[in-house]
């Protein structure tokens, strides 16, 4: 990394954050590198095996504590945040509600994230390079080994909820990411922690995934068994998935603090694509694989795959109310060449018939 001349770091440090605001996102801060503490939780986390099958936790292993060692010269990092809530989609309890449609979690109902968030970040980057010259820097939007919520919590931009997100006076429904910089620039204050003895995302997590306060077990949690596990949802779990076909906000819907939260104030995230904020499960059943590759087109829905998808869908099936419409749609599917697929529909054609039964 380049080697940055002497300044007033603390001033340039608060442009920075003002620049941030000026991109559109909600809060902005800079954290140190020493993540001793949280890497001892990481560490043990992986070796109780709660990763799941997320192998690339372990394989990646300190150098998601170790800012330095993914990219040398790191000696702070600025962290930044952007509201994702659609203010134009369908109340979300509302569709949980009703097993008759799909659930998709809020955040995957607008545009890519990923994107989104590092493009903003490399305007904020080139700001601060027109002021500085040249720097050391890369920009991170949950694309690599990187703690996003302890270096957020380290800059005092939030703090850890006990579901593990970030959690603000303004809620968790935000994105995270992360310029990494050889700029010395004074860390902002961390955020003093405000759940007290609340457990309201423990108690209303659908699968029992938040098994402690602060500690989770992703081999339960439905944004695991939904988005990254490659193979069958468990049949001991399908029935809690509900009609959650893509993540999961049950956490953060239960938490008081997400009660302020504001809606996104960019238009990336401001309303739900191609009805996705609570469309029927027949109707999604009935999708092709063309419709799936349009309808999910610039979505980070697309990334788990048209199998996958359907999988989901077939088990949402299999907890909604018995009906001929939604037996019809289960037995279209039950001969799809995917094994995957063609698992779920069983299990679910087989719910209803011990239903009928």
């Amino acid at each position: 990394m380049h080697a940055p001349q002497q300044r007033d770091w603390a001033a340039l440090r608060d442009r920075i954050v003002a620049w941030g605001r000026e991109l559109g996102f909600a809060a902005v801060g800079v954290a140190d590198t020493d993540l001793a503490a949280e890497e001892a939780r990481l560490l043990d986390w992986l070796g109780r095996g709660r990763h799941g099958e997320m192998d690339y936790m372990a394989r990646h292993g300190t150098r998601r504590s170790r800012p330095g060692d993914l990219v040398a010269g790191t000696i702070r990092v600025i962290t930044a945040r952007i509201d994702y809530w659609p203010a134009e989609a369908r109340d979300a309890r509302a569709v949980l509600a009703d097993p008759h449609l799909g659930y998709v979690s809020r955040y995957a109902t607008g545009r890519d994230y990923h994107r989104v968030m590092r493009t903003r970040l490399q305007r904020l980057a080139e700001r601060i390079a027109a002021e500085v010259g040249p720097f050391g820097f890369r920009v991170f939007a949950d694309s690599a080994p990187v703690m996003e919520v302890a270096l957020a919590a380290k800059a005092g931009t939030g703090w850890r909820g006990k579901h593990t997100l970030l959690l603000t006076r303004e809620g968790s429904l935000f994105f995270l990411g992360e310029l990494y910089t050889d700029l010395p620039l004074p860390p902002t204050a961390p955020a003093t922690a405000h759940c007290g003895t609340c457990s309201a995302c423990i108690d209303a997590c659908p699968t029992g995934a938040i098994v402690a306060p602060y500690r989770l077990d992703a081999r339960r949690c439905i944004s695991y068994l939904t988005i990254e596990l490659r193979g069958p949802i468990p049949d001991a779990l399908k029935p809690a998935i509900g009609n959650r076909i893509y993540g999961c906000d049950d956490c953060q819907l239960a938490c008081p603090w997400n009660r302020y939260a504001a809606t996104a104030a960019l238009p990336d995230f401001a309303r739900a694509r191609h009805g996705l904020d609570g469309a029927t499960l027949v109707e999604l059943a009935a999708w092709t694989r063309e419709d799936f590759a349009r309808r999910t087109e610039g979505s980070a829905i697309r990334r788990i795959g048209w199998p996958k998808w359907l999988s989901n869908v077939a088990v949402a099936l299999g907890n909604a109310p018995s009906s001929p419409a939604v037996v019809a749609a289960l037995r279209s599917r039950a001969d799809e060449r995917e094994p995957l697929v063609r698992e779920a529909v069983a299990w679910a054609l087989a719910r209803h018939g011990a239903r009928a039964a």
